[in-house]
């Protein structure tokens, strides 16, 4: 028979990590946000329903997510090294401070499409696995984007150079690097606290994606949407402890990543361009939208001149701020990957 339970609380957790995680016995995930599509429709159903069907019966799945264990940062993937949690889904953003070749992923501006949002990830992909090993003794097992993220405010803008002295909570340190070159001030709010900084009038706006923002209610508490990608795609990544991978055998990893590509990964990257659509309709009052009740959101023109800036940002402020952080051996591995890709060559200093 199997067992499905709902962790809500850390120490719930905390009281199983002594438990070795071998598949088909337990294994401990971490979704990313409960509120969000990402989770309900993909991660979820995937380990509580897909994973015990295909792996056995005997698979016990214990399925928490970010907001519920409420620890922030690099410290989740952390805490999967220590051995708390077996396999952890989380945005690549925010793990950058102990693993800065991510970031070089989804730099502002870098792919302004799905099409080469794709094709940065797939080459991308070797970098990244082996600078989580190196730093957090996990297997990268899927990449998944959000919405594309665009600019909620409240504050009315002709271009994106109005955000000149403005307060904008940023998804990453490169878009606060993005928005600082603009005159304005990035600041870090984790992103369950920012509806209430947009509210209080702490930011002017916030960057997130289309639909993740109307689910998380900014379309109550904003006025103005600026459809442009200045925040890339807000990638997550789903990872695997080394020691539970290792577990496995041939069979059981074989069968693990084709249905994590099958069942989740290429599922969501499928509904990302409709999600950052009907984000867009619910967040500004269309009939089209049927996520919810729509919000009433002016939505702004794009300024076909903020695509040359973002661009231009991008390729002297903020490249440059990632390489110089990033280090030699980095770049040079970004160079020959996404580099390729976009045209674009970052200098280590």
């Amino acid at each position: 028979m199997k067992k499905i339970r709902n962790v809500l609380v850390l120490f719930m957790v905390l009281a199983l990590a002594a438990t070795p995680a071998l598949a088909g016995q337990t294994m401990r995930v971490v979704g990313s946000w409960s509120s969000l599509t990402l989770y309900k429709n993909l991660e979820r159903p995937f380990w509580t329903e897909t994973v015990p069907q295909a792996m056995g019966e005997d698979t016990e799945i214990i399925m928490t997510s970010l907001d519920q264990i409420n620890i922030t940062g690099a410290a989740v993937l952390r805490q999967v090294k220590m051995g708390v949690f077996d396999v952890v889904h989380t945005v690549a953003d925010y793990v950058v401070s102990d693993c800065p070749e991510l970031a070089g992923l989804d730099l502002p501006a870098l792919a302004m499409d799905l099409e080469t949002a794709r094709k940065v990830v797939d080459a991308y992909k070797p970098v990244m696995d082996e600078a989580l090993e190196k730093t957090f003794g996990v297997k990268l097992l899927a990449v998944t984007p959000y919405p594309a993220q665009i600019l909620f405010s409240n504050e009315n803008i002709n271009s994106l150079n109005d955000l000149k002295g403005k307060k904008v909570r940023a998804s990453g340190w490169t878009t606060s690097k993005f928005i600082e070159a603009l005159g304005a001030a990035g600041v870090t709010i984790s992103f369950s606290e920012v509806a209430q900084s947009l509210q209080r009038g702490v930011v002017d706006g916030a960057v997130t994606g289309s639909l993740s923002g109307y689910n998380a209610g900014w379309g109550d508490v904003t006025k103005y949407l600026y459809p442009l990608p200045i925040g890339g795609w807000d990638y997550v990544i789903s990872v695997i402890s080394l020691d539970t991978w290792n577990a496995m055998n041939d069979e059981q990893q074989e069968k693990l990543q084709t249905l994590i590509l099958e069942k989740m990964e290429r599922p969501g990257w499928a509904v990302t361009e409709e999600e950052t659509q009907m984000g867009i309709y619910c967040l500004t009052g269309s009939e089209k939208c049927t996520a919810g009740t729509p919000a009433d959101l002016e939505l702004i023109e794009v300024n076909p001149a903020d695509v040359e800036l973002a661009r231009e940002i991008l390729v002297k402020k903020v490249l440059p701020a990632w390489a110089a952080e990033a280090g030699p051996e980095a770049v040079k591995k970004w160079n020959e990957s996404i580099g390729a890709v976009v045209g674009l060559e970052a200098k280590a200093k």
